[in-house]
């Protein structure tokens, strides 16, 4: 049996991509009759989940044709009260934050599945009805009927498999408005940055977020009155304000209301839930597609194991102990940056205007301002899975040629000790074992900061299941036990 996907964005399709790597059927169903690519909606792609697309076969594209920018400013009035600037890449293969627009990034997701044996993808099915047995999931569209051993519900924040499977979607929905437009204009900066202003002149009492896009386009977010009507507004105003005489050209606009909501569990047996059909947020701090590119990553090995027999029967279980933590953070996070942006009590308001104010002159103040906290790996240190660690192994390159962040297997580091698996069953499960003694590089050694006669477990997702130190008996019962507690059993 295959694996059925419901839900062909970006989530859906990366999930088939590396279900489909692991060698695992897929069939991809999409309720919409084809794909529009409309408007650059979420835009901003950070370099672990570049890893993953690289995976699924579309990392080094979506980095190529996106804009890298390394540099972004927070303004209050006038007045720069924040600037972040990202480190070098070093050995990491993609720079920290690439702006793709997910148009494209779906447009070359859905060209390499065209290009994947293993993946098939069908429009205009809509699923109507679903039920699970102990052997899999079948699903019901208005013709034809589906059957495969697992089933992942990525079709979006109005998902049918959430409702058929009784799942509330509890949260809230913000009262305030934003004006999101996708602009062609020179702005005569002098690198690609980002730029947040607090109370601009041009947007008094409210912000504006600018992002750049490829092809000289700019992501405009305004925050607009309850009471904006896009049909009479003077957007040639509003757009000069900004842009100034310059030309520009309007490539997409659309009106907004940002929803904080999740689902109480992201797993119902066989069916696992990811992105937006399980959680969706607030943009600021471009946690909404990166999170869902996460939730595929998480699922895809997971399932490919548990299909095999491979899995002890806390593995599945963990899927929503693991992305159920990272959603509940990632809606703490974008919470309060909301609670900054769109302050709703009168303490909230009169603390926003005493940070920014104070933010003018004193830069010991300019920390608590909160324009969006950007995304970073979540680390799986509660997880049942995890030994010890739990959080992203670095990337590097290693004496094979590739790198590490390409493997997507179970991997075993050692440091002057030595293993090998002993049986069939860590044969199957371990893909790479390398010896860090070995390689050239001592990138990963430093950075996990190892000991001689120590081992790394490392999952197919690149997250540390555990680091082991070699006792007198040896290592070997440490790294069979740890592989063990990483695969649910």
């Amino acid at each position: 049996m295959r694996v059925l996907v419901v839900g062909a964005g970006p989530v859906g399709m990366t999930a088939a991509l590396l279900l489909a790597r692991q060698g695992v059927p897929v069939t991809v169903l999409e309720a919409a009759p084809s794909r529009e690519l409309v408007g650059s909606r979420s835009i901003c792609v950070q370099r672990d989940v570049l890893d993953v697309l690289e995976r699924a076969g579309v990392g080094s594209q979506v980095a190529d044709v996106g804009v890298t920018w390394t540099r972004g400013r927070t303004y209050y009035r006038e007045h720069v009260v924040g600037e972040i600037t990202f480190p070098e890449v070093g050995e990491a293969a993609f720079p920290p934050f690439v702006n793709t627009p997910q148009t494209i990034v779906e447009l070359l997701l859905e060209q390499r599945i065209a290009e994947e044996p293993l993946v098939d993808l069908y429009y205009d099915q809509e699923v109507v009805d679903l039920s699970q047995d102990d052997d899999g999931v079948s699903l019901s569209t208005s013709d034809t009927g589906y059957r495969g051993t697992h089933c992942v519900a990525a079709d979006g924040p109005r998902s049918a498999v959430r409702d058929l499977l009784g799942l509330p979607f509890d949260g809230m929905s913000f009262a305030e408005r934003f004006l999101i437009a996708d602009i062609r204009a020179d702005l005569g900066f002098a690198q690609p940055e980002r730029r947040f202003y607090f109370d601009p002149p041009w947007n008094p009492g409210r912000q504006v977020l600018l992002h750049p896009q490829p092809g000289g386009v700019w992501r405009i977010d305004w925050q607009v009155p309850a009471d904006f009507d896009l049909a009479n507004e003077d957007l040639d105003s509003r757009i000069r304000a900004i842009v100034g005489d310059a030309d520009y050209e309007i490539v997409w606009l659309s009106v907004y209301r940002f929803h904080q909501r999740r689902v109480p569990r992201m797993r119902v047996g066989r069916v696992l839930l990811a992105g937006d059909a399980a959680h969706v947020m607030s943009p600021f701090g471009a946690r909404g597609l990166n999170s869902g590119i996460a939730d595929a990553d998480n699922l895809a090995w997971k399932i490919a194991l548990d299909r095999e027999n491979l899995a002890g029967p806390a593995l599945l279980a963990s899927y929503d102990d693991e992305r159920g933590a990272a959603a509940a953070e990632n809606l703490r996070i974008t919470g309060e940056t909301m609670r900054f942006l769109v302050p709703r009590t009168p303490e909230d308001r009169e603390r926003r205007l005493d940070v920014l104010t104070r933010a003018v002159d004193d830069e010991s103040a300019r920390p608590e301002i909160d324009s969006g906290k950007l995304a970073t790996p979540f680390t799986y240190t509660d997880s049942p899975l995890t030994t010890t660690g739990g959080g992203l192994c670095p990337d590097a390159r290693l004496m094979c040629g590739k790198r590490f962040r390409e493997l997507g297997t179970f991997v075993v580091l050692t440091h002057w000790c030595d293993w090998r698996p002993a049986d069939e069953w860590e044969r199957s499960v371990v893909g790479e074992v390398i010896p860090l003694d070995q390689e050239d590089d001592t990138v990963l050694v430093d950075a996990l900061r190892l000991n001689p006669r120590q081992a790394v477990v490392v999952r197919p997702d690149g997250h540390v299941a555990a680091v082991v130190t070699e006792p007198q008996g040896g290592i070997a019962p440490l790294i069979t036990k740890a592989l063990r507690r990483a695969t649910g059993w």
